[in-house]
């Protein structure tokens, strides 16, 4: 079985840790020819020297000049190429990297190279002609090879043995490709990043109470269904026609425009010809796994530009003007498409059973039983932060934040929790947030309604 392995080297140095899973998740399967595949500057060779003693037979590292600044369409472009010359039988991506926060190249690539899609992995369940998989919100899902599947965060990839060797790493440019060097990096993106900004969304004025308030907060908050969703409108120009796919969607479209069309992610050829037919301004996908998915295959087959999870959207009348959060949340990026029209996911909350969330942080490690508690008082549902997840104290299914899921119930109790900006960004459009803590220069408080400084462990 051939497999390539999608791999993005992290601004700290390290591989990307959703493509480390993806790699781990391929050494697994029996029998594998690994080939890593990376696009970047010649000195990431080294990297992926070291990479190659985990088990991969060889490395391929796409490094010209004309891939410099590639969007995840142009990005997409360039591993296609490459793909298609190694011709695996299966690809495997990481869900997303920590840089652009995206979720896009992966299905994007499954255009370029003509392979079927899997995407949100977190268990690979058999392979024969077909790969079945069970996915972190879809259920079980088949499809035929050759496969492009993404990787969740499953698994710790493994470290090299004493007697490992490094594969050979092979450097390919532009040229030996066969690249449209226009379709390649800045040159070929159709999204341009304007401007950066410190990200201070969510921060809200904390009121500090006791413990003994906390269920009378609670019960107002919950009887006022309050919902704090940061849509504003973006003022008396309006773009002539959005289209938008899924009901969920309706408030951010409104802040942008008169004239919205509706459409269901059912149908993905629908969608394509509507827009091919009707040419509206902008297309507007919900954040759920399938409509993710579908933008990012719809994009690549019309060739748009397409900005991930958006929490702002304004327009001058002519341009739609796209704000999100990257680099783990810590910065807002203010984007343009310059294809129409401009394709964008908005940050829509998941569909929730429970009206009040309880979060499991770090610091509640010691406290896990009183905090399960607190949940079933509320009828709550339990959530985590991914170093909660990462230390064994909750399962990955319950992370929120940014390589997690994002929620936003009418009450969020954080107990126990941080408050790092990669958690922050999964729960900030929640209604009232109440953070517990014992150390009251703890960051979640600048993202919090309500504070309670008290350590719960010591109650216990």
């Amino acid at each position: 079985m051939k497999i390539v392995v999608c791999i993005r080297q992290g601004l700290d140095g390290d591989i990307n840790p959703f493509d480390a899973c993806a790699y781990e998740a391929a050494l697994q399967i029996a029998g594998s020819e690994i080939t890593l595949l990376s696009m970047g500057p010649e000195k990431t060779k080294d990297f992926l020297h070291q990479l190659t003693r985990r088990g991969a037979k060889n490395a391929v590292l796409l490094s010209d000049a004309a891939f410099a600044g590639a969007d995840t369409l142009a990005t997409a472009y360039a591993l296609g190429l490459a793909i298609k010359k190694i011709k695996p039988d299966m690809v495997f991506c990481g869900r997303q990297t920590l840089v652009g926060d995206t979720a896009q190249t992966g299905p994007m690539l499954s255009v370029m190279c003509d392979y079927s899609l899997i995407t949100g992995v977190m268990e690979i369940k058999q392979i024969d002609k077909n790969i079945t998989c069970m996915t972190r919100t879809e259920g079980e899902i088949t499809a035929a090879l050759p496969t492009l599947i993404t990787v969740e965060r499953i698994n710790n990839l493994r470290l090299p043995s004493i007697r490992s060797k490094t594969g050979e790493i092979e450097v390919w440019s532009a040229d030996d490709i066969g690249a449209d060097k226009s379709k390649c990096g800045l040159i070929g993106s159709p999204t341009r990043v304007l401007k950066t900004y410190e990200n201070s969304q969510g921060k809200r004025k904390c009121k500090f109470i006791t413990l003994s308030e906390l269920d009378e907060v609670v019960t107002t908050a919950l009887a006022e269904q309050s919902k704090k969703l940061d849509i504003k409108s973006s003022g008396e120009h309006k773009l002539k026609k959005v289209v938008i796919i899924g009901e969920n969607v309706r408030e951010f479209a409104d802040t942008i425009s008169d004239d919205i069309c509706l459409l269901t992610n059912d149908d993905e050829q629908k969608i394509i010809d509507y827009i091919v037919n009707n040419k509206p301004n902008a297309v507007l996908w919900g954040s759920d796994a399938r409509s993710k998915r579908m933008a990012a295959t719809v994009a690549a087959r019309l060739g748009l530009g397409l900005c991930a999870d958006c929490t702002v959207l304004e327009t001058d009348g002519e341009k739609l003007i796209m704000y999100r959060p990257a680099l783990s949340g810590s910065i807002i990026a203010k984007i343009e498409s310059l294809t129409k029209p401009a394709m964008a996911t908005v940050r829509t909350k998941d569909s929730l059973n429970k009206d009040v969330f309880v979060a499991v942080g770090y610091g509640a490690k010691d406290s896990l039983e009183w905090v399960k508690d607190l949940a079933k008082k509320y009828d709550a549902e339990l959530s985590s932060t991914r170093k909660a997840v990462d230390n064994g104290i909750m399962p990955y299914a319950t992370q929120v934040g940014l390589t997690g899921r994002s929620v936003a119930p009418p009450v969020y109790i954080a107990v126990g929790v941080s408050g790092a900006v990669h958690h922050i960004v999964g729960m900030q459009s929640s209604g009232t947030v109440i953070a517990i803590n014992s150390d009251k220069n703890a960051d979640i408080f600048d993202y919090a309604d309500y504070g309670i400084i008290e350590d719960i462990g010591f109650r216990i």
